[in-house]
Formats: C-alpha cells, sequence, structure tokens
C-alpha cells in the first residue's frame, strides 16, 4: 500500500517543528543562553511552543497514519490532517504572540484534542467491528 495522505501532513508538520526550533535556537544565540530558560521568560514561551507541538504532532501523526493503513477514506484523513495541522499552528501562534492570544490557543488545543479523539475513536471502532 503506498501512503498517499499521512506523508503530506507529516512534513507540514516537521517544518511547523523546525521553525519553532530555530526560534529557541535563534534566541538562545542572541541572548547568549545555552542550558534550560535561565529564568528568561521568553525564551521559555518559546521553548514551551516547540515542546507543545513535539507534544503532540507525533501522536497526531501515528493516529493518522495508521488511520491511512486501516484504509480510511482519502476525505476523512485529509480531514484529520487539516486538524492537526490547523490545531498546531494556531496553537503555536496563539502562543507565542506577545501578548499571548489565548483564544487562538485554545482553539488549536480544541482542534488537536479533537483530532486526537476522532481519530482514535475511528480506529477502535473500525478494530472492533
Amino acid at each position: 500500500m503506498t501512503l498517499i495522505v499521512t506523508p503530506i501532513y507529516a512534513a507540514i508538520l516537521t517544518f511547523l517543528f523546525l521553525g519553532l526550533s530555530a526560534r529557541v535556537i535563534l534566541y538562545r544565540r542572541a541572548n547568549r543562553l545555552s542550558l534550560g530558560d535561565e529564568g528568561d521568560r521568553k525564551l521559555l514561551k518559546r521553548m514551551r511552543a516547540q515542546a507543545n507541538c513535539a507534544e503532540y504532532a507525533p501522536l497526531g501523526v501515528v493516529l493518522l497514519l495508521l488511520a491511512e493503513l486501516q484504509g480510511a477514506p482519502v476525505l476523512a484523513l485529509h480531514l484529520l490532517g487539516l486538524g492537526l495541522l490547523a490545531g498546531r499552528l494556531l496553537h503555536a501562534y496563539g502562543f507565542s504572540a506577545s501578548p499571548q492570544n489565548l483564544r487562538l490557543r485554545v482553539l488549536g488545543m480544541a482542534l488537536t484534542l479533537t483530532m486526537l479523539g476522532v481519530a482514535a475513536l475511528g480506529l477502535l471502532l473500525h478494530a472492533m467491528f
């Protein structure tokens, strides 16, 4: 089976993670901060935006991959992938904004958690029936 949908979202989410990582690295270099956050709130905010992406995106990609391997319809896969991607983008933007945009941050988490829940439920139901 050739995977069509999952690689698209895996790649785009990786680019998002790389962008968030670059923000941390560049800030560290510019401010000569090498270990932890050293009490710098701006660095901590960048680090948490990156870490949040690292915490949620991989699970979403795994669920998307499993759904694709189980033969889920392409439209459903794209809806799940777009939900995850939009959620991660909105959360990263809302979290990274100064001041934080709480509405975007909450919407981003809601989309992400909805995608995870729907994908997990779909996989479970497909496996059971």
